[in-house]
């Protein structure tokens, strides 16, 4: 599935089960909110911190994909095609970090 599928799957699912959009200083509540839950298990999981019994069963997957679902939401409300946008980035980083990264003693 490629970003702009993925964009048209969220608004279909909004149209057909939710009410509308939240708008979007919500939906950028929630997206922080998701966003801490993937750095607890991060954190707890591969972290220095111990992993509380009850964070144990918790899906990292899925919270990334509550992540992905919110940024999705807020590219469609705000007009973005995200793919368009994930492409020129791809390009960007790209010809910018060509050798960058292969120079850095710090990655050997």
């Amino acid at each position: 599935m490629n970003i702009k599928n993925a964009q048209k799957e969220v608004d279909d699912w909004i149209n057909e089960h939710g009410v509308r959009y939240f708008n979007e200083l919500t939906n950028m509540a929630q997206l922080t909110e998701e966003v801490g839950e993937v750095a607890r298990i991060i954190a707890r999981r591969y972290g220095e911190q111990s992993e509380k019994e009850s964070d144990k069963n918790k899906d990292l997957g899925e919270e990334l994909s509550d992540v992905m679902f919110v940024v999705l939401c807020l590219a469609n409300q705000t007009g973005i095609d995200l793919q368009a946008a994930f492409d020129k980035k791809m390009d960007k980083k790209a010809k910018r970090d060509h050798n960058r990264h292969h120079n850095n003693d710090k990655l050997k």
